[in-house]
């Protein structure tokens, strides 16, 4: 269980593009520490359990789960809504961007015809 949970820890490390000492220091931890828990030498992991959850942003049974394809599906799944919502955000801020220049033209016209 232990390596399992290593693994997924290490793919969700890299996944947010993060170091192992970066992830230590946010559990207050040694990076070596760290390290072993990635290898599944140790099980310090569920001492850390909430904030490693709260910092990967994954339910706590995802974690837990023996079906390392399934938690990887639903990684690639969360990744792919958060990339949808990153785009919705981005062509949001494109239009109100577009509909300010837009109301600026029609004032100037307005002024330009009186």
């Amino acid at each position: 269980m232990n390596i399992i949970i290593g693994n997924k820890l290490k793919k969700l490390r890299q996944a947010k593009n993060m170091s192992q000492e970066e992830i230590a220091d946010y559990l207050n931890i040694s990076q070596s520490a760290y390290a072993r828990m990635e290898r599944g030498v140790s099980t310090s992991w569920a001492t850390h359990f909430n904030k490693i959850c709260n910092l990967f942003e994954i339910k706590p049974e995802n974690l837990l789960s023996k079906n390392e394809e399934e938690f990887l599906n639903e990684e690639k799944e969360s990744d792919s809504i958060e990339i949808v919502n990153q785009l919705s955000e981005k062509i949001i801020e494109q239009y109100e961007a577009r509909i300010k220049e837009l109301k600026k033209t029609i004032k100037d016209l307005r002024r330009n015809r009186e």
